[in-house]
């Protein structure tokens, strides 16, 4: 599987790695380095990027020597982004790989794998709109096959970081995305997190409220006395809609318009 990988990254050449700080895209940047001289990296910053992902880019720029770009790439600039309508994930990857196509003149690539191309992804069009490559999709890669590839390379216990999507992805659709709310759902996560190590939690903010969603032997395991107490705190936080838990479910407070 390495192998196929890097035929294709060494027949693509030199390249531009969007890395946003999951394992998709740090297991891209760690084998197009380890394939090829002239490889750039290029990460963006934005209240919708937990400071988490931020560090872990720069750690393994660090440890491995690579070049990298951090920018802010201006989505929270645009009224069509913060208004969060279906296309929001459209609108934010436009802003990205606009931003890395102004700084460079190397092709763009992307840790979207094949696991990806079953779901409404919107920032898949912005990605074909900038000639973006997905070199995990040309090598038949799907997320458990990128796991076993950070394993390969040396990635450690990052090869079982848990997805991560972006903060934005927390707002159903329809609210409008604003800064502070993200910081507060961020937060949110981190005090539920530290109390009850949940391997999945999503603060999800609808419109009838807050919903903590957990994996299932995490829902398990919350007592209601700690339901109680981390409402409590949540509530603290500043978010004044009700809050409740519920299990997880994948991209729930995303509403994908009809076909």
């Amino acid at each position: 599987m390495l192998k196929r990988l890097d035929d294709i990254l060494r027949a693509i050449g030199p390249m531009a790695v969007a890395v946003s700080g999951g394992i998709d895209s740090l297991t891209l940047a760690t084998a197009a380095h380890r394939a090829l001289t002239g490889v750039t990296m290029h990460h963006a910053t934005s209240p919708a990027v937990p400071h988490e992902a931020t560090e872990r880019v720069r750690s393994q720029a660090h440890r491995f020597g690579w070049t990298l770009d951090v920018f802010d790439a201006g989505e929270f600039a645009q009224a069509e982004y913060r208004a969060n309508t279906e296309n929001r994930c459209f609108n934010c990857k436009k802003s990205l790989y606009g931003a890395i196509s102004a700084s460079t003149t190397l092709k763009l690539v992307s840790g979207t794998n094949t696991d990806d191309l079953g779901e409404y992804r919107p920032g898949l069009e912005a990605a074909r709109n900038h000639a973006v490559r997905h070199p995990f999709v040309e090598a038949r890669i799907d997320k458990t096959g990128i796991r076993r590839l950070a394993a390969e390379l040396g990635l450690g216990i990052l090869a079982e970081l848990p997805a991560a999507p972006c903060l934005s992805s927390r707002v159903e659709t329809g609210i409008a995305i604003q800064a502070p709310m993200l910081g507060m759902v961020h937060r949110a996560e981190q005090m539920v997190a530290a109390a009850l190590q949940p391997r999945t939690v999503r603060c999800r903010v609808r419109r009838a409220g807050v919903v903590v969603e957990l994996d299932e032997a995490a829902l398990t395991r919350l007592s209601p006395s700690q339901a109680e107490r981390l409402s409590r705190e949540i509530a603290g936080l500043g978010i004044v809609k009700p809050i409740s838990f519920a299990a997880y479910v994948n991209g729930s407070a995303f509403v994908q318009p009809d076909a």
